[in-house]
């Protein structure tokens, strides 16, 4: 089935929300601690618009398999020409290509908003996020050392980077 992408609704907050949820009380690739309400993430939706999207993309079914966003960088205006980069694709759907779509799409929308740069910030050992970021032009800049702890982890950060 086509996987097409589309800008994030309100209709779409449970499915993300039920996405990323898995991610907050399972694993390491978000440092949330705290699963997200509905309410919460319809915020998030609300947040994550004009030139900060979230994008969805939707299998031939209809249903929501993965999701992206573009957020400010830092809160300093002099950071406001840079972006940071999530996604997160249903444990289902991962390797078929559907990361690689939602952050080739998020490139595409930062620079068609005029961004200068886009980071990744990936927890350190998710080889697969690593490759994607790799596979869409982005760099290893850095590793911040154990800035994390969840799971009973110490966790580091690998920072990439785009120029756009």
């Amino acid at each position: 089935m086509a996987t097409t992408l589309r800008a994030a609704n309100r209709a779409d907050a449970d499915a993300i929300r039920a996405i990323y949820n898995v991610e907050v009380a399972g694993s390491t690739v978000t440092f949330d601690l705290v699963p997200r309400s509905l309410d919460d993430q319809v915020q998030w939706i609300e947040e994550h618009s004009g030139g900060h999207p979230a994008i969805v993309a939707i299998d031939g079914s209809g249903e929501v398999i993965g999701f992206g966003s573009l957020s400010p960088y830092k809160g300093r205006p002099a950071y406001s020409t840079t972006v940071e980069d999530s996604i997160y694709v249903g444990a289902g759907q991962r390797s078929t290509g559907v990361g690689f779509q939602l952050l080739s799409e998020l490139v595409r929308l930062a620079q068609s908003y005029g961004y200068h740069s886009m980071i990744g910030r990936i927890v350190g050992g998710h080889d697969a996020s690593i490759r994607l970021h790799r596979r869409c032009g982005f760099e290893i800049v850095g590793t911040e050392r154990e800035v994390g702890r969840k799971l009973g982890k110490w966790l580091d950060v690998v920072v990439m980077q785009r120029m756009l």
